[in-house]
Parts: C-alpha cells; sequence; structure tokens
C-alpha cells in the first residue's frame, strides 16, 4: 500500500530572511498561488514581525490559497498566538505552529530558559494555540542534538497538550540517512504517543544530505518532510519529487505534487526570487501587472463588490466601500465592469483626502540617443520642491524625481495607462497603486500625455499615503 508523503514549503519563510532581497507584497502572493497550484501540502509563511503590514500580507495569501494548509510561526507567547491567529483565521486550511528549541544551547540562546522552564512552556502554549485552530504543530527545533531524555519529554507533552503534528529537526545536518533513521526509530520506541498523529522531519542539506535523510525518515515512519522550492540548506522539492518518481514505488512512498507542472512552476519562483532588483527604478522586476480577471454586473450585491474590492489589496471601510459600490453602480448599468475598471472607480471614488503635495510643473527629456530625465516641481505648504532624475524611460525617471523630492520610496504595485478619449487630443487615463505598510493606495489622473497622467495619478496616490499617515 502506497503511503502518501506530506510535502512542507518554506520558500517564503526562508525568503523573509534574505534582508538584501526582499520580495514585493505582490511577489510574495504569487508565489503562495504557485505552490497552491503545485500542490504542496503544507506552505509555511514567515512570523509576523510587522503587526500591520505582515497582518495584511498574511491576511491577503490567506484569501489566494484555495487548497494547500497554511502554516504561520508563532511567537511564544499568549499574545503572539493571538496576533498570529488574527491573521490566519480566515485560510481554508490554517495551521498554528510553535518552534520551540529544544537542545541545552538553543533553549539558552533563544528562550533563554532552562529545561524546566521550556516545559512549563510547551504545557500552556499548545493548548492557547489549541484553543483557536484545531492544527497545531511543534517543532522541536535542533532536536537531533538535545539530551535525548528531555527531548521525549518536550514531544510528550505537546503531544498530551493537543499537537497534531510534531515535527524533529536536524539544524546541524551533520547525521548520515542511517544515523537519521535510527533516530527518529528511537524517538517513536520512547514516545508512542506519536503513532496517534502527524510526525515530521526537517532534514538540513548542509552536507547534501537532505534528500537521502528525508527518504529514511519517511521509511522509520515520518509523514511529513519539510522543503522548499528555493531555499538554503534545505530539502529541494525538485530533488524530492523526482527521487520519489523514480524509486518511491520500492519505498511505498508518493506525494500530492503535481509533477507535471513542477519544472515550469519551480522555475516561475525561482525567477520572482532571483530576479535582479534594480535600485534605480521604482518598478517592480519579479512580477508583471495584476493578474486579477473577474468581471462584474449590475446583479452582483455591495458585499460582492467589496469583496472584490479586498481581492485587489484594497482596505476599504464601510463608508468607503458604500461609496465605490454608489460608483459602480453609476457604470454597471451601462456594462459589465473588469478589474481593472474596478480599480479606477476605486482611485476616484474612494480614499478622497485633502491634497498635502500639488503639481507645479513636469519637464520630460526623451529621445533615442539620450537618456530620458524628469524634473518634478511639487509644493508643499506654500514651498516649491524639485527633484531631477535619469531613469529607464519618462515615467520611471518622473517616478524617480518625486521619491527624490519626498525622499521616500513605495512599492509600486500597480502601474495602467489607457486612452479615454479618440483622436490627435485624445486624453490619457492613468492609475498608479502604492503600497505603504501594507496597505493599497490607488491614484488616478487625467491628462493629455501620458506622463503627465501618469505623474498626476502618482502625486494622487502620494496624498493619500501621508493624508492617513499624518492622521495616525
Amino acid at each position: 500500500m502506497m503511503k502518501k508523503l506530506r510535502i512542507a514549503d518554506s520558500t517564503l519563510r526562508q525568503a523573509a530572511k534574505n534582508r538584501s532581497h526582499s520580495l514585493s507584497f505582490k511577489e510574495k502572493i504569487e508565489i503562495a498561488k504557485l505552490l497552491d497550484k503545485l500542490a504542496v501540502d503544507v506552505i509555511e509563511l514567515a512570523p509576523i514581525e510587522d503587526a500591520k503590514t505582515d497582518s495584511l500580507l498574511t491576511k491577503s495569501i490567506c484569501s489566494s490559497v484555495e487548497n494547500s494548509i497554511l502554516a504561520l510561526p508563532c511567537e511564544l507567547s499568549e499574545n503572539g498566538i493571538k496576533t498570529a491567529w488574527d491573521a490566519l483565521s480566515k485560510a481554508k486550511k490554517p495551521r498554528l505552529q510553535l518552534v520551540v528549541p529544544t537542545s541545552t544551547v538553543q533553549m539558552e540562546f533563544v528562550c533563554k530558559k532552562k529545561p524546566p522552564l521550556v516545559l512549563s512552556m510547551i504545557s500552556i502554549l499548545v493548548p492557547e494555540a489549541k484553543k483557536y485552530c484545531s492544527d497545531v504543530e511543534f517543532v522541536a527545533r535542533d532536536a537531533t542534538r538535545s539530551e535525548p531524555e528531555f527531548l521525549y519529554e518536550a514531544l510528550k507533552t505537546a503531544v498530551s497538550c493537543g499537537a497534531t503534528t510534531v515535527t524533529l529537526c536536524d539544524d546541524a545536518g551533520i547525521m548520515t540517512s542511517e544515523e537519521f533513521s535510527a533516530f527518529i526509530a528511537e524517538v517513536y520506541k520512547n514516545v508512542p504517543q506519536l503513532k496517534d498523529i502527524e510526525l515530521g522531519a526537517q532534514c538540513s542539506d548542509e552536507f547534501s544530505f537532505g534528500c537521502a535523510c528525508a527518504i529514511s525518515s519517511a521509511r522509520a515512519g515520518a509523514k511529513e518532510i519539510k522543503t522548499a522550492v528555493c531555499g538554503e540548506s534545505t530539502v529541494s522539492v525538485q530533488a524530492l519529487t523526482r527521487f520519489l518518481s523514480a524509486r518511491g514505488s520500492e519505498f511505498s512512498l508518493a506525494t500530492s505534487v503535481k509533477t507535471t507542472m513542477l519544472e515550469r512552476i519551480s522555475g516561475q519562483i525561482s525567477r520572482i526570487i532571483n530576479a535582479e532588483k534594480s535600485k534605480t527604478t521604482p518598478f517592480e522586476t519579479g512580477v508583471s501587472s495584476s493578474n486579477q480577471s473577474f468581471i462584474l454586473s449590475e446583479y452582483d450585491t455591495p458585499e460582492q463588490v467589496a469583496a472584490a474590492v479586498q481581492s485587489l489589496g484594497y482596505d476599504l471601510s464601510d463608508e468607503e466601500n458604500a461609496n465605490v459600490y454608489e460608483a459602480f453602480s453609476r457604470i454597471s448599468d451601462k456594462k459589465s465592469v473588469t478589474a481593472k475598471e474596478l480599480d479606477v472607480i476605486v482611485a476616484t471614488a474612494a480614499l478622497q483626502v485633502p491634497s498635502t503635495y500639488f503639481l507645479e510643473s513636469y519637464v520630460v527629456n526623451i529621445g533615442n540617443i539620450i537618456t530620458p530625465t524628469a524634473h518634478i516641481t511639487l509644493s508643499k505648504g506654500g514651498k516649491s520642491f524639485s527633484g531631477l532624475c535619469a531613469g529607464d524611460g519618462p515615467v520611471d525617471a518622473s517616478f524617480l524625481a518625486i521619491e527624490k523630492i519626498i525622499g521616500r520610496h513605495y512599492e509600486l504595485d500597480d502601474f495602467q495607462i489607457q486612452a479615454v478619449t479618440e483622436g490627435r487630443e485624445a486624453m490619457g487615463s492613468a492609475l498608479v497603486r502604492l503600497r505603504s505598510n501594507g496597505k493599497v493606495y490607488a491614484g488616478n489622473g487625467i491628462s493629455t500625455d501620458v506622463v503627465g497622467a501618469s505623474i498626476r495619478a502618482y502625486v494622487n496616490a502620494l496624498n493619500k499615503i501621508v493624508y492617513e499617515e499624518e492622521e495616525e
């Protein structure tokens, strides 16, 4: 009988640690969607560090992932568990993770606690997590270097308190496959309660033993393996899946990962993560514009329109949603409304605020033998401020000049241009979506030239961010 080996992917969790090459909000959501499409069983998210930004990202991923379990590590406190659950609660398959060091060195370094206090902490935090979520994972960090008797006691405590999955970690990565298999067997022998729950294994690939240790741990009884499509010193999803495709039947092991999509999707994720992030442009390079493709009609309710607005990344108040629906109703009486058109409606009907910055003038130079440059002048509080920048194109240079004036960089979540009238004197409409503290702010601009429309749209979105920051 074939045993299904669950695959947990930690690509997003590991990517969050790379401060020199951070992913945009949109790129993280896109990676989660791709992993879900690949049919990995568990997608591990990065822990919440910024309560506002990270919580909003987690909520956005929850609404985007349909089939995979979403596992979120909790800060080791009752408040940390509540914060994690508030962000994760809308997931279709939520899981709370408690990552606790069990080796002597790690306990004193990470938790700054002696073994008896760590056991007490486990007995408090596992039931606390269980109050919110039926799926609770206890991760024994550095388990292979732990004192055996303490490790067994910690695992027994976690299981008796309600943990549904227990994961053993070989963080050092110095065990051979035979040693890791023997380690799993010894744990099962001394903690028989583990036979009633899911046992997971996290094998380091520091010395290229990871895949072999993962297979040996599965043969010894592990039911879930931690992997990554892109990650350092972690078992590769690609390598593990390819091995199981070739030899899994001999060991009665199989996975749900869609092998026919593996090469294509892992390539997409790799390109997103490894895409060069230019420091001289406001545009992101990993994921292109929004791929939302829904169509709304006059028969959609205010609740359905509000849900569509939220799926675009906006976090609006009830009053703003009402204004959007009113504007939507005027258009939907005559035609269906696409995702892009709803974006424009939000930009013009919601979050309308008094202007802090005013566009005084702009001069943009472009040609086939010169580098595009933009000289922008904005006024604030009666004073004028100018910025001069070169860029890859006229819009790129204009946005950089504005950033130079305000001294801030905001993630450019989306940028769209379209004609709103016909003929030589056609009006151009631009939509700019900026992201600040996880929230999306949309600005709309109209002008007889697309560069001017783009500049006005950026300033419009900027004013909404500044207004909200000053209010807070």
